[in-house]
């Protein structure tokens, strides 16, 4: 009996649908998981494990470059915590968007891991793993045939943009889950993944209404973030015919109606649709009541079947070499200039390394204080009494952009503006060497929405039994 057909037994009954019990055990696998509160979640018997494990959140660099966000340490410890706590209760554990982007080699990595923790600790069961890597050919035919749309402000995909990502991805939604589930999988470990899929695949096959399940799945993906105040904790959503309920595994979280609601704007660009590759969740008539102090029941949401089914496209290209300069600034002289000093300093550098570095570069001045992290059209009155400066560098080469920001940093050291008391120690440095090369720079080049006639062949389904 597979452990799709037992939950369809415990479930699915002549009297109707059972409540289900559902627990997200981490918003993201590899930063850790709160022990009492994934302990309390087992203790509740819940019907099957989710857990989310990546994101475009931390930016392309992963996507690009194969890497996991996480320390192999950590990210095996939590995979080992959450697989040793669904087989210990002989439930289904399903996983998303693995190793962080969920392209080829994180979902390699994540298999790797998963099969030497079953080694170590003697476990057996049926793995079930699916890629998300989007063939190029069949990108490049919809670009040709204009089902390629663009998201947001980035410009038209085109097929020089195809070639140029490292990797690019599909985000699977529940369909690729529920075949996994049907070949007979107890462990399911996704590529790229929609990260409602993780949870409103089983509720779906097993015939609970989808716009709860889609709505609950929406809210618990991010464990108790929803709660007031909100954390990492482990979180129960329980699911019957007509809505379910929000449960902090931790006490001191609350799952308020404000606090649900608002988790249901989170990520969204219109705070009542979401749209997923097989249709759009509603929530504009979702209705949300405290059922205690503790808990919040939500009911009301609708699930619109899509016309067209659609994947969300990601992939990211190789920009250059970076290395970046960090520096703070509490000369109040220095920091009312600072808008003027640092495009001379550039002028300046830009002359001096002209013979030694003959590839075009890139330089990047953000001050936080004043315009780090969004560019204000004037500077904060009155100015702060510190500022930190990061010089970015972006060149062919690591050695190039390490020249860049070391000569950056020695004219910015001594650089004259009006008004200059010190001709030195204008300038801060937290450490030294302050000039630091980080590796390899990306960018997104596909952020899309790619039309598609049917899901199956996108994501295919491997089976193997540990």
């Amino acid at each position: 009996m597979t452990a799709l057909d037992r939950l369809k037994r415990e479930l699915v009954t002549p009297a109707g649908l059972q409540p289900l019990r559902v627990l997200a055990a981490s918003g993201q696998l590899g930063y850790g998981i709160p022990d009492a509160a994934f302990a309390e979640g087992l203790g509740r018997k819940p019907h099957f494990i989710g857990c989310d494990m990546g994101s475009i959140d931390p930016g392309p660099y992963y996507l690009g470059s194969g890497n996991l966000a996480t320390s192999d340490g950590m990210t095996r410890d939590d995979l080992a915590k959450v697989l040793l706590g669904a087989r210990a209760i002989g439930v289904p554990l399903m996983l998303g968007t693995a190793g962080t982007a969920g392209a080829a080699p994180h979902l390699e990595k994540s298999l790797a891991l998963v099969r030497d923790i079953a080694r170590a600790e003697g476990l057996h069961f049926r793995l079930a793993s699916i890629r998300a890597d989007m063939p190029r050919d069949l990108v490049k035919a919809a670009i040709r045939a204009g089902k390629v749309t663009a998201l947001g402000a980035i410009p038209a995909l085109t097929e020089r943009d195809v070639d140029a990502a490292t990797h690019i991805v599909g985000q699977m939604g529940v369909e690729a889950f529920q075949r996994a589930l049907a070949a007979g999988a107890d462990v399911v470990i996704a590529g790229r993944a929609c990260d409602t899929a993780v949870f409103a695949a089983i509720p779906a096959l097993l015939g609970y209404p989808m716009g709860p399940a889609m709505h609950m799945a929406k809210i618990i993906e991010c464990c108790s973030i929803c709660t007031t105040p909100g954390g990492r904790d482990a979180l129960l959503g329980t699911l019957d015919d007509a809505g379910f309920v929000i449960d902090s595994m931790n006490p001191i979280r609350h799952a308020t109606p404000m606090s649900v609601a608002a988790h249901s704007l989170y990520e969204q660009g219109d705070p009542y649709r979401v749209i997923e590759p097989e249709g759009v969740l509603n929530t504009e008539t979702a209705h949300y009541e405290a059922a205690d102090t503790h808990r919040c029941r939500i009911s009301g949401a609708r699930w619109e079947p899509a016309a067209r089914f659609t994947v969300k496209l990601e992939g990211a290209e190789r920009v250059g070499e970076r290395a970046v300069l960090l520096a703070g600034c509490a000369d109040p002289k220095a920091i009312a200039a600072i808008r003027e000093i640092l495009p001379a300093v550039e002028k300046t550098v830009r002359n001096l390394v002209a013979t030694s570095v003959r590839a075009p570069f890139e330089l990047h001045h953000r001050v936080y204080g004043i315009d780090g992290v969004v560019a204000w059209p004037a500077a904060p009155s009155p100015l702060p009494r510190e500022i930190f400066i990061m010089v970015e560098c972006i060149a062919a080469s690591a050695e190039d952009a390490k020249s860049v920001a070391t000569v950056f940093k020695q004219y910015l050291l001594h650089h004259g503006f009006p008004g200059r008391i010190s001709t030195g120690g204008n300038i801060a440095f937290p450490f030294t060497p302050p000039e630091i090369v980080t590796g390899t720079a990306y960018r997104f080049n596909v952020y899309h929405v790619m039309e598609v006639d049917a899901l199956e062949p996108l994501f295919p389904v491997r089976i193997e039994d540990l």
